[in-house]
């Protein structure tokens, strides 16, 4: 396995706002496949996208666990102890590993450990988190989290002391660092940013997101501003339909100007832990078929430079998604980034417009207002 790249976090504040650069890494299916591990992996590994999304269970954003590629870095304890995180829109709650964990995943990643901080609170109180591929169990602990220079004081986390199978043995990052609701967080813990909210700590009620394309740089999530440079397009509003994760709700979907999914409307959640576009199985058997592809998603490469934008309209307006972005390129085979996933609601059908939606728009997490704000990207 080619070695890992660390991240290397510049922090930069400005006033109140705090920019954290992303780097975009090789993913775990990417790294298996050039060593001829993928197939016997996801054997004996099988998982549930859905899982993440039923009430009740709070699940963290490893499906499409194999495709995971943004990670950031944050410290937590005094001295800081570094740790590389995905910053997910889809969960609330902040864990990472703990050198309580004996799990082999444990091994090769990078521990907290309490006895070396000296602002650590411990606590009696347990975390359990359900993943498609197992659980992580751990306690729950408090301490200063530090975001790119912003210091959140009495931060509630969660210390793993076992993490599920091989999975994480071979993830990037450690652990994971929650941005969506609080009424969604595992063992009422009080997420990141919402303590950011609380102590001031941010100029305005919102977090904005970045993600490049391709093998490009630049990625950030920016807490507490608009950059001005990303919104030169405009924004476009979209309220939330539900404050739990960041849920909207979409009119339909088309191509070639005719609609080919969600035609009764739809709930759709804007998350940065799944890299895909998730689809209901139905709609995914029609998208395929629409666009000429198999059962598994795959399409010659040459068919892919003729496909049409998938538009998906959304509070009265249309949000193009191009095939260079919901198409996957990788050695000599194209496949589409499309991914099927059943949840009921009671709103109806579930979409999860992932990373392949999110590269093609700046976008803001506005939890003064709740609302989602898109400007697209040239």
């Amino acid at each position: 396995m080619k070695l890992l790249l660390l991240l290397a976090l510049v922090g930069l504040a400005q006033g109140f706002q705090t920019r954290v650069p992303l780097k975009r890494m090789k993913s775990l299916r990417q790294r298996l496949q050039e060593q001829g591990l993928l197939e016997s992996y996801l054997e004996q590994h099988p998982y549930n996208l859905a899982a993440k999304y039923f009430p009740g269970i709070a699940v963290e954003p490893l499906e499409n666990y194999m495709d995971d590629e943004y990670f950031g870095i944050i410290s937590i304890g005094t001295p800081p102890q570094e740790f590389t995180v995905v910053f997910d829109t889809g969960s609330s709650n902040l864990w990472v590993p703990s050198v309580f964990c004996s799990s082999p995943a444990c091994s090769n990643h990078n521990r907290f450990n309490p006895a070396q901080s000296s602002t650590f609170l411990s606590t009696n109180d347990t975390l359990f988190i359900a993943y498609g591929t197992g659980s992580m169990t751990g306690v729950l602990g408090y301490d200063t989290v530090n975001v790119a220079g912003i210091n959140v004081r009495n931060q509630i986390f969660g210390l793993a002391e076992t993490e599920p199978g091989d999975f994480f043995y071979y993830a990037p990052f450690d652990g994971i660092l929650g941005l969506a609701f609080p009424s969604i967080a595992s063992s009422g813990a009080t997420p990141v940013f919402d303590n950011m909210m609380i102590e001031n700590l941010v100029d305005r009620h919102l977090f904005s997101v970045y993600l490049s394309r391709d093998s490009q740089g630049g990625s950030f999530v920016l807490f507490g501003a608009i950059d001005p440079y990303y919104i030169t397009h405009g924004i476009s509003w979209i309220p939330l339909s539900a404050e739990t994760y960041w849920q909207i709700t979409m009119e339909r979907v088309s191509a070639n100007g005719a609609p080919v999914a969600c035609s009764s409307g739809c709930q759709a959640i804007v998350d940065t832990g799944t890299t895909l576009l998730a689809v209901p199985v139905r709609a995914l058997r029609t998208l395929l078929r629409h666009l000429g592809a198999s059962s598994s998603g795959e399409i010659s490469c040459e068919a892919a430079r003729h496909l049409p934008d998938l538009i998906f309209h959304i509070h009265g307006k249309e949000f193009p998604v191009p095939p260079r972005a919901y198409v996957l390129r990788s050695n000599g085979y194209c496949t589409l980034g499309l991914q099927g996933m059943d949840v009921p609601t009671e709103e109806g059908e579930l979409w999860i417009l992932g990373d392949v939606f999110i590269r093609e728009y700046y976008i803001i997490f506005d939890r003064a207002n709740n609302k989602v704000g898109l400007s697209r990207l040239p």
